[in-house]
């Protein structure tokens, strides 16, 4: 077997020593190619090289959630073909790692790494399917390309908590929990749309949902992670269907209390719930239009401001090592 090994210098839980070991467990196993990232959007370069190498069999991506979605966006510049494409493993070093850990991966390196050379020697693997999200025909976001996620995208409030956490990493602070809180506080105070919101929903066939504050798309659940706990905002969104959406109404200090509290008690079988709560399962095509432009992330990359995000959930589209 041939592999690629896209490694990220920077992520945050492995350090160049356990880069190395992981580099000789895999090195030992296969044919391998290690290539260290050297600017941003250079996972996704390599990943599209790989999809367009007719020897290459496999991408391991060594990094947060930040790097394996490059890679995957890589993978599938052309399309989606999980029969001829090469397959993905993935090795968590990010601090919330929500892909790999939503597989069933330890969320440790060298774990990860033996569970991987495990499923290798036993020919495990699922085709999972994906997010796609583009600009909307018709809008001024009609230009933007389209791009791939794999657990999660946020239109609203959560896209601009991630914001100003990537604004605070870039002033040097580490990615903690504490930081997240405290980022989530300063964007509730800050939000003007919070009593009455901009975003309204639409898919064909169904009248439009409007005047939403967030909307939380979910391609799998959990939908991140606090530390060792789990958070489901959509509870029944998996890799084998379409995505899950969780849309709020309304975030008066009353109802953040209530939907926070329901989300860090959430469980698999319970998520957020209540008359300003719209929540969707299996949807394969809808629009998010806003009134005003509106920060936009995907699986916790912030992609700047956005007024209009067309999704489609599309079921069996890589095949991932597990």
């Amino acid at each position: 077997m041939r592999a690629l090994l896209v490694v990220n210098p920077a992520a945050t839980t492995t350090s160049a020593r356990t880069r190395d070991v992981l580099i000789h467990a895999l090195a030992s196993e296969m044919k391998l190619e290690a290539v260290s990232t050297e600017y941003r959007g250079h996972a996704r370069d390599l990943g599209r090289r790989a999809a367009e190498s007719d020897d290459i069999d496999l991408v391991v991506a060594l990094g947060g959630d930040g790097t394996v979605n490059e890679v995957v966006n890589g993978l599938l510049h052309h399309g989606p073909d999980p029969d001829r494409l090469p397959r993905l493993a993935v090795v968590p070093g990010g601090s919330t790692n929500v892909f790999a850990r939503a597989l069933g991966l330890p969320n440790d390196a060298v774990e990860a790494t033996g569970a991987i050379l495990d499923a290798l020697r036993d020919r495990t693997e699922r085709t999972v399917g994906l997010g796609l999200a583009a600009g909307t025909p018709g809008t001024e976001d009609e230009g933007v390309p389209r791009r791939w996620f794999t657990f999660c995208a946020g239109f609203g409030f959560d896209a601009g908590v991630v914001g100003r956490v990537e604004q605070q990493r870039e002033r040097g602070r580490r990615s903690t929990h504490a930081l997240y809180i405290r980022q989530v506080l300063r964007q509730f105070l800050d939000e003007p749309n919070r009593r009455r919101g901009t975003i309204t929903l639409e898919q064909p066939g169904t009248d439009p949902v409007t005047d939403l504050v967030l909307s939380i798309v979910c391609n799998t659940s959990p939908w991140t992670y606090l530390g060792n706990r789990p958070v489901y905002a959509s509870p029944r969104a998996s890799f084998d269907t379409a995505l899950d959406v969780l849309a709020l109404s309304r975030l008066s200090t009353p109802a953040v209390a209530r939907y926070a509290t329901q989300l860090l008690t959430s469980t698999p079988d319970r998520g957020p719930h209540g008359k300003h709560a719209v929540t969707l399962h299996d949807q394969t095509d809808f629009t998010l239009h806003s009134k005003v432009p509106l920060p936009f992330q995907m699986d916790g990359d912030h992609l700047g401001l956005r007024t209009s995000v067309t999704f489609t959930g599309v079921r069996r589209a890589l095949r991932v090592i597990v």
